[in-house]
């Protein structure tokens, strides 16, 4: 049966999450540093071996042989060293007292070897203890045991313990944490400080930031909400874990963990552009010819895309087919508004894009949007100009719209579109039934314009003749 303090160690180690050893080590430091204050000297370097079994402890005095010294050479070194720190000192303070910058310095000890008496021995001393010494030995010489410790080496000895044992939780969580950087994890909201969420993630809290927070959201404690972990440090108050809800990467995991064809790599995202808490457009592509990549991503009735965006706080998420080509890329990125045209210059990496005057307000969005998210996405700077459709003088000398006047060709047209569109589409024999009996009905519409407006004409001619 375990002894009860190893039984202690062991239930600290299960409630802290910390190695076995790792408390072994620290009860040793501690132990080390109350000997260290009620019997040691300063030139002693104690190390002690712990039995948590029999709960009894060996102490020694660990030293490194070296070679032997001339301790009034080591001692006259150790004065010239002080004597040329003091000077660069006095040099620093006398330049920036003249409004001098001072370039960063570095002091090489190039005065020979030093000697710490603390933890090197020299040989001569060493063989006296044991004749067997030689350059480089670890010699350890076992200290008497003392009978207690008095109060202050007590104190001592918990301080250090407690310390210890901090150092090794915090490490932990590091590691634990250290593994989920750049990852979407669960969390509380616990409370607020200044405009800084404090988010309770379990064995430590996450910090956000006001640049990583969602405009749109509500951060209330006891709200549990998805975060990004943007970064993860150690200070000296223990993990820093910086947490985010408006980097575009949340986006991306969140497409990788609702949509399967984007986690299995069926379905590419080659680029996100978004503004948190207005709007994000996401460039997908497929190499697989039987998935339609903005269909996977929307899913069936939109149930997929309407769980990102409930995630992101009601945010808009516009999808756009990738493309290899520039030009059609920029097309699709300015989506939904209808482009006219393109025109590249590769030179400065800019694009000239032309509009139909009524499409320009939603080509450029609101505030810019439309058009900013699309020159992030595709990586080319987009102008924008409107064109306005064309006028003819009409009958009254004032300018109007003309109108579209449907005649044979256009019939024909619309017969060679529908054409193409059913050997593009592979359509069924009722599609193309379907689109024959619209051509019917343009040419009825037709027919019927034409009898009216003959019609007119023959009643123009009789009122003519009646006159």
């Amino acid at each position: 049966m375990a002894s009860p303090i190893e039984q202690a160690i062991r239930q600290i180690c299960e409630e802290k999450g910390l190695a076995y050893e790792s408390v072994i080590d620290a009860i040793q430091s501690a132990l080390a540093a109350a000997y260290r204050k009620d019997f040691g000297d300063k030139n002693q370097n104690i190390e002690v071996e712990f039995d948590p079994a029999t709960a009894e402890n060996k102490i020694f005095d660990v030293k490194t042989v070296v070679e032997d010294m001339d301790l009034e050479e080591l001692d006259r070194l150790d004065e010239e060293r002080k004597v040329r720190l003091e000077t660069l000192v006095n040099q620093v303070k006398e330049a920036r007292l003249r409004g001098e910058s001072v370039p960063a310095i570095s002091i090489e000890d190039d005065m020979g070897q030093r000697f710490n008496p603390k933890t090197e021995i020299m040989l001569s001393e060493a063989m006296v203890l044991k004749m067997t010494s030689k350059l480089g030995d670890i010699l350890r010489t076992e200290l008497p045991e003392p009978g207690e410790f008095g109060r202050m080496a007590a104190m001592t000895a918990k301080q250090v313990i407690t310390q210890k044992l901090r150092e090794a939780e915090r490490e932990v969580v590091f590691a634990e944490f250290k593994e989920h950087e750049g990852q979407i994890l669960n969390g509380t909201v616990q409370r607020r400080e200044g405009r800084i969420v404090l988010v309770d993630m379990g064995r430590t809290t996450g910090v956000m930031r006001p640049e990583d927070q969602n405009p749109n959201e509500r951060y209330n404690p006891g709200d549990r909400i998805k975060v990004f972990v943007r970064e993860v440090g150690l200070t000296t108050k223990g993990p820093e874990i910086l947490l985010s809800r408006t980097t575009e990467e949340m986006v991306r995991k969140l497409f990788e963990f609702e949509i399967p064809e984007v986690q299995d790599g069926l379905v590419e995202l080659k680029g996100i552009a978004r503004e948190a808490g207005s709007r994000s457009k996401v460039a997908v592509s497929t190499d697989d010819s039987n998935i339609d990549p903005i269909g996977a991503c929307i899913g069936q009735r939109g149930s997929r895309i309407q769980t990102i965006i409930s995630e992101l706080g009601g945010e808009k998420v516009d999808i756009v087919e990738w493309s290899d080509n520039d030009e059609t890329f920029i097309v699709n990125s300015l989506s939904p508004a209808k482009i006219l045209s393109v025109v590249l210059k590769e030179e400065d990496k800019s694009a000239f894009v032309k509009v139909d005057e009524d499409q320009l307000s939603l080509a450029i969005g609101k505030g810019g949007q439309n058009v900013r998210l699309a020159a992030r996405l595709t990586g080319w700077k987009i102008n924008i100009s409107g064109e306005e459709k064309e006028s003819v003088e009409g009958e009254s000398g004032e300018e109007g719209v003309v109108e579209e006047v449907i005649d044979e060709t256009t019939v024909e047209n619309v017969s060679e579109v529908v054409a193409e569109t059913v050997a593009e589409a592979g359509s069924t024999e009722e599609v193309v039934a379907e689109e024959e009996k619209k051509v019917e009905e343009v040419t009825e519409v037709i027919d019927g314009e034409k009898e009216e407006a003959a019609a007119t004409e023959s009643q123009e001619e009789t009122d003519e003749t009646v006159e």
